[in-house]
């Protein structure tokens, strides 16, 4: 991308956030909704737009519609920090943003038709002049962000400005009452400028939440015959049960007592829906290997998000219920709940 103007290139670190137990508080702080996307880097330099992920690898292949809704954007050079999600009935669906990886050009300009992705822009890098804001606070970039924006931005809605603010009821009020896919709230210092890479400005406090689940199978160490994970299943709405996930922070000390316990309830089919070790482009030969247990024992754990069918990452395991019984473990404890998180941006459901 050669210019003289664009005093910002590819790649750039992204600022990131440290990960903390409660929002914090004051006035140096300005608070966001934490969207659940792919944090995006867009760089326009006359007719050329390069989208960088997180990892700085390009990502304009992938959305097509979000580089055409740049290439409308009424000025010809800018750099913007935001997030592209995929808005599906009034909510933002993840999965949706995983399946544009895919290698196939035809695959993904026919998913960008049927379900086409927003890019939420939370920050101005660099403006219109193509001049670098990165020094200036942060309190005087989010001025500049909502002016470009409102001067700018195409009036159709495939841009997006992430809301701001600095009272924490509004904050908390994010927090607490949001559903669907907002991973909860973002705090940067008012007072700091823009520091790529960096996790000292920018701190995030994410929803998490629990459910009961039942073990419905194990595996074992790769390198001794113990406990290595817990297989989680739920119940449908026709008692079908499914396998949703697993879980592993077993202390050591309980693995030998636990797995001679789990070997005592193994029994076929462990899972009577989908089961562990499905084909995919993750598979190994290990996934298929797992102990299917007959569905005796409930475990409460902590998790972030439940999408496509089971909790997208390892979950932590909180306690055991003995008091609760399998058939209790029901998929409708993580349907999302909350008001649709796309109202935020102006949208409606």
């Amino acid at each position: 991308m050669p210019s003289r103007k664009l005093q910002l290139r590819p790649p750039l670190p992204p600022m990131e956030a440290l990960l903390v137990p409660e929002i914090p508080q004051g006035p140096g702080w300005q608070y966001e909704p934490k969207w659940d996307g792919f944090r995006c880097l867009v760089f326009r330099d006359g007719d050329d737009v390069y989208l960088q992920s997180k990892a700085e690898r390009p990502l304009a292949r992938y959305f097509p519609e979000v580089v055409a809704a740049m290439q409308a954007v009424k000025t010809a050079r800018f750099v913007l920090d935001g997030e592209i999600v995929v808005p599906v009935a009034g909510r933002l669906a993840f999965d949706e943003l995983l399946q544009r990886i895919h290698p196939a050009a035809s695959r993904i300009r026919k998913l960008s038709l049927e379900r086409p992705a927003l890019f939420i822009a939370f920050d101005l890098l660099a403006d219109s002049s193509g001049k670098s804001l990165l020094a200036l606070p942060l309190r005087e970039r989010r001025p500049r962000l909502e002016a470009f924006a409102r001067r700018f931005f195409p009036a159709a809605a495939s841009i997006r400005l992430s809301p701001a603010t600095t009272r924490l009821s509004q904050a908390r009020k994010w927090f607490r009452t949001v559903g669907g896919n907002l991973d909860g709230v973002v705090a940067k210092l008012l007072d700091s400028p823009y520091r790529p890479g960096e996790r000292t400005a920018m701190q995030k406090v994410k929803l998490v939440r629990s459910a009961d689940c039942v073990v419905g199978g194990f595996r074992y160490l790769a390198s001794e015959k113990l406990v290595g994970s817990l297989l989680l299943g739920l119940y449908d709405s026709e008692g079908i049960l499914h396998h949703v996930g697993f879980t592993s922070n077993i202390m050591a000390r309980e693995r030998k007592a636990l797995t001679r316990k789990l070997e005592k309830l193994i029994e076929p089919p462990g899972f009577t829906g989908r089961a562990p070790g499905g084909p995919s482009r993750w598979s190994t030969k290990r996934s298929s290997e797992w102990q299917p247990l007959a569905p005796k024992l409930v475990v409460e754990v902590a998790y972030d998000h439940f999408t496509a069918g089971r909790f997208r990452h390892g979950t932590r395991l909180l306690r055991w219920r003995p008091d609760k019984a399998a058939r209790q473990c029901a998929l409708e404890q993580v349907e999302r709940r909350g008001s649709p998180d796309i109202r935020l941006l102006g949208l409606h459901a």
